[in-house]
């Protein structure tokens, strides 16, 4: 099965799972299809926008190294980028950062955990040596820059510096190691007005889908008794995580395990250093104690699953399985908090 059929039989298994709730007053119900919805949009919105910059970049005859190591990885995490946003704006912080902590944990315990289960994952060595450290150096700087409550603009700056800093790095080292590999343009696909309208529908899409899921994330959550911070960890990590779920299971089952891993640990590092770099950038983000737990929670989980994948040159299935099971531990965990269980 595609990956796009793939998020659209998850997004309507989850429609029957909601529409199960009738009893649910009409309100609830109504913010439910439009979450769901706004996530739609999320999805296709980034999907347009990689396909019309990927086009527009091949015309411009960028390598498709470059457009791998930008465009592509940007546009995976860009439903998590539209909701922090869109959540720091309308001044719902706990949201905005609940959001990026839950998307991190989802990728590491869920999207690596399943990956390694059908397959075990073989330690790449440029993954294990400099990218898999920073997505972890980033998460402990993010939580020691927590804990004074606030996530400063100056921090957020320092964020933004230290991602600049990484993708130029990046783009060095690849072209490097791709010296002597044949690393012309992608394809252009679209005519010049084709791009154009997938770059801005996309775009448009992105913004209404970010808006659609922090507005109603946000009623369901005042309807339910559930705090911004649930929300983030839960629904809105989960829905914005799609893209990377289906990108690294469809790469494990064809066996593309380096693809499976690099997506989750750029999508990672992407998601703290530039996501959370641009909220604090336009506001900054006021945190609950909650929030510096769970971050606490996830360099733990970075670190674990760190050891794990360069323990033995793999990371083996049970340890695949171990992250997945944790997860499901740390979901009752943050209910029974949130309900004060």
């Amino acid at each position: 099965m595609p990956p796009k059929n793939i998020i659209y039989t998850i997004i309507l298994a989850v429609a029957i799972i909601f529409s199960c709730f009738a009893a649910l007053p009409q309100s609830v119900i109504i913010s439910i299809i439009m979450l769901i919805g706004g996530f739609f949009l999320l999805i296709k919105g980034a999907d347009y926008f990689v396909d019309g910059s990927s086009s527009l970049a091949a015309k411009m005859k960028i390598p498709s190294l470059i457009v791998g190591l930008t465009i592509v990885a940007m546009g995976t995490s860009a439903p998590e980028l539209a909701v922090s946003i869109s959540a720091a704006v309308g001044g719902s912080n706990s949201l905005a950062v609940s959001n990026v902590i839950g998307s991190n944990l989802f990728n590491i315990m869920v999207v690596l955990g399943i990956c390694s289960a059908i397959k075990p994952i073989a330690t790449n060595d440029s993954v294990a040596k400099r990218d898999y450290p920073i997505a972890a150096a980033a998460a402990l700087v993010f939580v020691l820059f927590l804990l004074d409550g606030t996530l400063s603009r100056l921090e957020a700056a320092v964020f933004l510096i230290a991602f600049a800093a990484y993708m130029i790095v990046s783009v060095r080292i690849a072209k490097k190691e791709a010296s002597n590999a044949d690393d012309t343009a992608v394809p252009a696909d679209f005519s010049p007005l084709v791009c154009a309208m997938s770059l801005i529908g996309g775009v448009a899409g992105i913004v209404l889908g970010g808006n659609l899921v922090v507005e109603h994330a946000k009623l369901i959550a005042m309807k339910a008794g559930m705090s911004e911070t649930l929300v983030g960890l839960t629904i809105c990590a989960v829905g914005t995580s799609l893209p990377e779920l289906v990108t690294s299971i469809t790469a494990a089952r064809k066996g593309e395990n380096d693809m499976a891993v690099g997506n989750v640990v750029g999508s990672n590092i992407f998601n703290v250093l530039a996501i959370l770099g641009i909220s604090g950038v336009i506001t900054p983000i006021s945190v609950t104690k909650d929030s510096i737990i769970d971050g606490f929670i996830l360099v733990g989980v970075s670190i674990v699953s760190y050891v794990w994948y360069i323990t033995g040159k793999k990371m083996s299935r049970a340890e695949g399985i171990t992250l997945a099971v944790l997860y499901g531990a740390y979901m009752a965990y943050i209910i029974a908090r949130n309900y004060a269980l």
